[in-house]
């Protein structure tokens, strides 16, 4: 016990000083600038400092702890990706690794605040410190993943939306652009903010075929990838967009009959464990239970 307390005496003396360092020195370096801007002779009335959100300082704190580890975090192209495919394109992977940080080093001072008061064993007190951790550190990337992975099925649920919508509007004689324009802002979700940023790339002075290869690199879903090469080799081919938006819806309604008919598929494999394991035993102790009690009643 006087290991992990010496343990957790350490921890919270580490962390007390990274939040000192991390909240005191942006205003130290805020108070010096003020003070040159007095020595040139500014007399205008001064403003209260608005106070900012929590949210901001943790964020702030994250993206410290970031740069305190290294620029490994921010060359992570993967990680990057997938802060992309779970739609937050403000957090970078350096501060995205420093609250994987912060996690880590607050649940094992939480955990050993509440053995330590709850008077556990020394052995359970070690290995909870160890798991939490090890949570600490795998579960925002557990969740970062199941929010890409969930938001990338929801886009590829609503491609053949989008491209019977772009049939109709082409073919009415809209542009590819104007039919992006009235899908985002009609499309919700993970695929009209996907469609609405594009169209803001476009507004900005890129080009379109770039805009669409963005998009591509943001949502790598396999009907995204046929939506966006579909219309890049058709303009470079001179094809008529409206004829490939039909083959490509045609295209994407079988290929989600194909994904439901597989799921359909791996039902029967998933009832399985609960059939097993959760069901049988009831079933058994429900059917078996009289006849044993009767059989050990009559011996």
């Amino acid at each position: 016990m006087v290991i992990t307390l010496v343990m957790g005496v350490l921890l919270i003396g580490a962390a007390a000083g990274l939040f000192a360092r991390a909240f005191l020195m942006p205003r130290l370096r805020t108070g010096d600038a003020l003070g040159n801007i007095g020595s040139y002779g500014y007399t205008g009335a001064e403003q209260g400092r608005p106070s900012r959100p929590l949210g901001f300082k943790l964020n702030e704190l994250a993206s410290y702890l970031g740069e305190l580890i290294g620029g490994a975090a921010k060359r992570d192209v993967s990680l990057r990706n997938q802060l992309r495919a779970a739609g937050l394109y403000t957090l970078s992977p350096g501060t995205f690794t420093g609250y994987r940080v912060l996690l880590t080093a607050v649940l094992p001072g939480l955990w050993l605040w509440l053995s330590l008061g709850l008077d556990y064993p020394t052995t359970l007190v070690v290995l909870g410190f160890v798991l939490a951790m090890a949570v600490g550190w795998v579960l925002p990337m557990t969740i970062l993943r199941e929010r890409g992975r969930r938001r990338l099925a929801d886009i590829e649920y609503e491609m053949p939306e989008l491209i019977d919508l772009l049939v109709v509007t082409v073919e009415a004689g809209m542009g590819l652009a104007g039919g992006l324009q009235l899908a985002g802002a009609r499309f919700g979700g993970p695929l009209g903010e996907e469609l609405r940023l594009t169209l803001q790339e476009h507004n900005l002075g890129i080009a379109m075929n770039e805009a669409l290869r963005n998009l591509l690199d943001r949502a790598g879903t396999p009907s995204t990838r046929s939506f966006v090469r579909s219309i890049l080799q058709g303009e470079q081919l001179g094809v008529s967009i409206g004829q490939i938006m039909r083959n490509l819806a045609r295209e994407m309604r079988t290929r989600r009959r194909q994904l439901a008919e597989e799921k359909a598929q791996k039902a029967p494999i998933k009832m399985l464990f609960p059939l097993i394991f959760l069901i049988f035993p009831a079933m058994f102790v429900v059917l078996l239970a009289p006849s044993i009690y009767s059989f050990l009643g009559a011996t």
